[in-house]
């Protein structure tokens, strides 16, 4: 049996253990372990099932990881995330679609501090869903800009995904950080031009809200200065290169709490809480980077990629074609996969294959990262749809997936740029960092 052959056998049986409901780091822990069996023998598998824990916790990069969770866990404990949105509100009132606008562009920012998707839906639901329902805003809009505003958290630095991505792929975080800064504050703009034009063409779903007076604007924004302090801080550092990730993580888990001790935001007990809480997460992300690193480590031994990049050059397949290929497969497998587990099982496989036609890795980073969120909101089974859901029972699936439908058009558009002016993901990493 070939090692192509194991390796293709070991991507089906990987597949269907997912479809079976197998946890995600069991499914790539069996399948690399059983696949270095097959390849390499008992003892180089066990060894290798030794070496992969330690390796993935001693991997310096990925120390950024629970820091910034820990950060996003304060911010929003301490009802930082909630001064974000209010400010956002009175700004943009008298707007139609205001409220909406306020969710995305509360979300943006939220997602740069907090870096985590599903933590940035799962903060800004409760806030933002409650006034726009007293708002008289249908529950498919208030829903929808929610979910989409969300996807913005692993876009924007310090996205957990591009680290994880990093990880994988060796590729520079602060590039791939700064890669992300342009894309996506496009997305952000794209999402709030698809809010904007919803609420046109449907008016009885965001009723106007009145214009609130000059100075009630200029008192909104002093509820945010810490929460728009905290990430000056911590991305401006990176950017200026005055510490790295992790420094800027640490930098901005202690001065989140600072900040809620300060403002008597947080409670001793909250705080125990708090930081259980990013315990749990991290957890449950290292376990996975694990399972991930011992599948890498079979797909290597395949020689799998290798094998398709060679496969696609003798049948002349042109780069574009295969690009479309694999973002057409992302999209698939957000249908049944989370975005880490997308990641980590793709990369590997992908990365070579594309490299080999000369894309950037670090632009192809960005494109991972821009249909991963496709992903997250797509129906049937956006994890990000299922968070807003979680948090609003009350209201119908149906309602949810009308209300994210007009949201897709953003993400791709946004590929489409990115395909035909690569120099908005690679421009500013250059820049920085030559």
């Amino acid at each position: 049996m070939s090692p192509g052959f194991v390796g293709l056998t070991g991507i089906v049986a990987l597949f269907l253990l997912l479809l079976l409901r197998l946890p995600v780091w069991a499914a790539l822990s069996l399948v690399g372990f059983v696949g270095n069996i097959v390849l390499s023998g008992w003892t180089s598998a066990f060894a290798t099932l030794g070496q992969a824990p330690f390796d993935t916790a001693s991997l310096y990069t990925l120390s950024v990881v629970p820091l910034f969770i820990l950060t996003g866990e304060v911010a929003s404990g301490t009802g930082l995330s909630a001064d974000l949105f209010k400010a956002a509100q009175v700004m943009l009132s008298g707007i139609r679609g205001g409220l909406a606008v306020a969710t995305i562009g509360a979300s943006a920012c939220f997602g740069a501090v907090c870096g985590s998707s599903i933590a940035t839906a799962a903060t800004m639901t409760p806030i933002s869903l409650r006034e726009m329902r007293k708002a008289g805003y249908a529950d498919s809009l208030a829903t929808g800009s929610i979910a989409a505003g969300g996807t913005l958290g692993i876009l924007f630095p310090p996205s957990i995904i591009l680290v994880i991505y990093g990880a994988i792929a060796q590729q520079s975080v602060p590039k791939l950080f700064a890669a992300g800064l342009i894309p996506g504050l496009l997305l952000t703009a794209l999402y709030i031009v698809t809010a904007l034009i919803v609420a046109a063409r449907r008016p009885l779903d965001a009723p106007a809200v009145p214009s609130a007076p000059m100075r009630d604007r200029i008192v909104a924004l002093r509820g945010p200065w810490q929460f728009l302090t905290l990430f000056v801080v911590t991305i401006g550092g990176i950017y200026a290169g005055i510490f790295s990730p992790t420094e800027a993580a640490s930098i901005g888990a202690l001065g989140a709490i600072l900040l809620g001790v300060v403002g008597r935001r947080l409670r001793l007990g909250a705080l125990i809480n708090t930081v259980e809480g990013a315990v749990r997460t991290s957890c449950m992300l290292y376990v996975i980077i694990i399972g991930a690193n011992l599948f890498a480590y079979f797909i290597v031994q395949t020689q799998l990629p290798s094998l398709l990049a060679e496969q696609a050059r003798v049948m002349a397949l042109p780069g574009g074609l295969v690009m479309a290929f694999v973002v057409l497969a992302y999209i698939l497998m957000g249908c049944f996969l989370e975005a880490i587990g997308m990641i980590l099982i793709t990369v590997p496989v992908f990365l070579p294959l594309i490299v080999s036609y000369g894309y950037d890795p670090t632009w192809f980073g960005i494109i991972v990262v821009i249909v991963v969120e496709v992903g997250l909101i797509h129906p049937p089974v956006g994890m990000n749809l299922f968070v807003v859901q979680a948090q609003a029972p009350d209201i119908r699936t149906v309602t949810i997936y009308r209300g994210i439908v007009p949201f897709l058009v953003a993400p791709f558009a946004l590929l489409v740029l990115l395909f035909l002016f690569p120099q908005l993901a690679l421009w500013l990493p250059r820049l920085l960092y030559g």
